[in-house]
């Protein structure tokens, strides 16, 4: 499983390590994401993501249906991507 939010796409970045000399070394910053469960009611269902936190806000704010269609339409997401729980 790669990590890249579902909803709005978010992956690692690149960065450095700074000491205290000042020396860098490479690190990667990565994305604070989670497996959440969530019933799509439009679909009468239970389906689990994989959503950074800024997604999670994102799905308290506007629906999960429309966040479905949103990040499909960015092209974050692939309805087959979706893993259904329950019918």
């Amino acid at each position: 499983m790669s990590k890249v939010c579902q909803i709005t796409g978010k992956k690692a970045s690149v960065g450095n390590n700074v000491s205290h000399s000042k020396r860098r070394t490479k690190r990667r910053f990565n994305v604070n994401l989670h497996q959440k469960k969530y019933y799509w009611v439009e679909q009468d269902m239970w389906i689990q993501l994989l959503v950074s936190t800024n997604a999670m806000r994102t799905i308290n704010k506007i629906g999960l249906n429309a966040a479905l269609k949103k990040a499909e339409a960015a092209g974050n997401l692939d309805f087959k991507d979706i893993k259904i729980l329950s019918l």
